[in-house]
């Protein structure tokens, strides 16, 4: 496959809803878009940044630069023969995560389709369907929250996880669980405590909770391994991990007994299937986070959750969650059962719209061999 062109741009998005987490209140996405031609074919991915850098260090403005002036002269022209090349083309980078997959996954797809396989199955995915749990922002008091959580077991997710910040957590959780005592029930603090709360995020063992995501801070795996031992509720690791060595660190000592793979965040599918194998040897659960992603970005989150290991429902949710109108036909949509099925067509196995993509971006560049 020889590349001959790489196209980025920037759409924007408005939410449904809003969606508050410890960061702040998200009402309108950036979506950066990456368009890749090689071998006559177009793959699309998603650069899942945020507008700021609130999650991790990358924002749209630095992932196009990135991309525009380090990565794009690494891959243009080249021929490539698989997919699983772009991590060592793109060695020399470091960091910048997020818009490495942006380009590496674009080609995953057009790799998909020059074989004439679904994504999924390139990846090595086995499940036809994946399970699928829903994260609920932050809610003006738990009597909203309970109105929330009805409404996504209504839709049929296996699993509900709550954001929650200091001031806002155990009242919220307690009243959850006292309504819905057998579901699946996590909860995400995005970095918002320290270890000077130990005692206060002990109090959370009462809930039988699935796991606490990412409690302390965003960089670290050493302190919540001191926390993991003063607490009986599973940690998961979210954006402390950026790749295998990450996981392998956390797992020896002992700082996470679950794992958030997100694509973006790790560089890749090259990179996540590393740690999903990782994962499997050890006996670690893993699932697929979200970032809030258009349907570019969720079908591929879709086709990594079909590998094994994915063991625990993820935050892959419907279109419909989130968009007015979604940019793929047909639109993700989740099964009464609260699975989302596998597309097993070449590719991401769902339509681009051009037509409404188009229409949403405010900003394009185009860079060729």
């Amino acid at each position: 496959m020889r590349v001959e062109a790489i196209t980025l741009r920037k759409l924007k998005m408005r939410l449904k809803a809003p969606f508050e987490t410890s960061f702040g209140i998200s009402d309108e996405r950036s979506v950066i878009l990456v368009e890749l031609l090689a071998g006559g074919l177009t793959g699309w991915s998603e650069i899942t940044v945020h507008d700021g850098p609130f999650y991790n260090a990358e924002t749209p403005v630095t992932a196009w630069h990135v991309a525009r002036d380090f990565l794009a002269p690494l891959l243009l022209g080249k021929d490539i023969s698989s997919a699983t090349e772009l991590p060592s083309l793109f060695a020399s980078i470091r960091g910048h995560e997020m818009a490495r997959a942006g380009l590496e996954n674009a080609l995953w797809d057009i790799e998909a389709q020059q074989k004439g396989v679904s994504l999924a199955k390139l990846l090595g995915g086995t499940r036809s369907e994946i399970p699928c749990g829903v994260s609920l922002g932050l809610q003006a008091s738990p009597e909203l929250l309970l109105k929330k959580v009805a409404t996504e077991l209504a839709a049929g997710y296996q699993r509900v996880k709550l954001k929650i910040k200091p001031g806002k957590d155990l009242e919220y959780v307690r009243a959850v669980r006292a309504t819905h005592q057998n579901i699946l029930l996590s909860v995400d603090t995005n970095s918002a405590y320290t270890l000077d709360d130990a005692e206060h995020l002990e109090r959370f063992d009462e809930f039988n909770l699935l796991m606490m995501e990412q409690p302390l801070w965003w960089d670290d795996i050493f302190s919540h391994a001191k926390l993991q031992k003063l607490i009986k509720t599973p940690l998961c690791l979210d954006e402390s991990i950026r790749h295998a060595r990450d996981v392998q660190a956390a797992i020896e000592l002992g700082a996470a007994r679950i794992i958030n793979i997100k694509l973006g965040r790790v560089g890749g599918h090259s990179s996540a299937r590393e740690i999903q194998a990782l994962c499997l040897r050890h006996n670690i659960p893993a699932w697929c986070g979200g970032m809030l992603e258009c349907g570019i970005g969720r079908a591929h989150n879709i086709a990594a959750s079909s590998l094994p290991g994915y063991t625990l429902p993820g935050d892959v949710s419907a279109s419909k969650r989130y968009w007015h109108e979604d940019i793929i036909e047909p639109e993700v949509e989740v099964t009464p059962r609260g699975t989302i099925c596998v597309p097993q067509s070449p590719g991401l196995g769902y339509h681009v719209r051009r037509d409404l993509i188009d229409r949403l971006t405010v900003e394009k560049e185009t860079w060729r061999a």
